[in-house]
């Protein structure tokens, strides 16, 4: 199958500069979203990192879980030589193709989908304090689109110890017509589920979903940094 490509990163409207970070490589398949961590310092540099880090690992047969790991270790070690109180971090999405099999790999909030039979299917999980709050069954997934703690991660590259970090895997298969958006949480923070599935449901290039996507994430308020790659498989 043949992969037609969209990408759009977007600094917000109330950040004086983008943190997100995004990394393509169409020959090894392999498609990626950081986010740097506002709240830290360095977060540009952090997502860089990883980016670069998981990109080269990859290029190289590392297998996803170790090229995380690695990326990991980079950062921490970087943010030690780095002044600053409190450590640089990013979270990660990865989606890594092969013919008609996807893999997906992810740190934190920054979230890959999958657009199959007309249907908005989340493949990854937030790692972050609300999603435990619903996995608890302790809030509902809407109240979690409100809740003041909704931002903060439980899990990111360069604040968490190799032997801790969490990293969730997932794959699965593809079929002609599927579409994936990858995308930080600057854009699912200002645009619903129910709206993407919206957007990304229309005949339209993955660049100019991208596009839309990010436009809708504006006019919301566009209160971060706002990355989406939106991949379309065609025969």
């Amino acid at each position: 199958m043949n992969i037609i490509l969209g990408h759009t990163s977007h600094s917000g409207i109330k950040r004086d500069h983008n943190e997100d970070t995004y990394g393509i490589d169409l020959e090894h398949g392999l498609f990626l979203v950081a986010d740097g961590m506002g709240g830290h310092d360095h977060g540009e540099i952090a997502s860089a990192l990883a980016r670069d880090n998981i990109l080269s690992s990859i290029k190289n047969d590392t297998p996803i879980r170790q090229a995380i790991l690695d990326a990991n270790q980079e950062i921490i070690n970087s943010s030690l030589e780095k002044p600053g109180d409190l450590p640089m971090g990013t979270t990660i999405a990865i989606l890594k193709v092969n013919n008609d099999e996807f893999e997906c790999a992810w740190v934190g909030d920054s979230r890959v989908y999958k657009f199959t039979n007309n249907q908005l299917q989340p493949i990854s999980s937030d790692h972050s304090y609300v999603q435990e709050l619903v996995d608890q069954e302790l809030i509902t997934a809407s109240q979690a689109r409100s809740h003041p703690h909704r931002n903060v991660v439980t899990q990111a590259l360069g604040v968490t110890d190799n032997s801790e970090i969490k990293i969730s895997l997932d794959h699965g298969n593809i079929n002609p017509g599927d579409k994936f958006l990858i995308c930080s949480d600057g854009l699912t923070e200002e645009v619903d589920d129910e709206r993407i599935a919206q957007i990304i449901s229309k005949s339209l290039s993955p660049k100019e979903i991208g596009d839309q996507l990010m436009v809708q994430a504006l006019e919301n308020g566009g209160s971060d940094n706002i990355t989406a790659i939106v991949l379309e498989f065609v025969n």
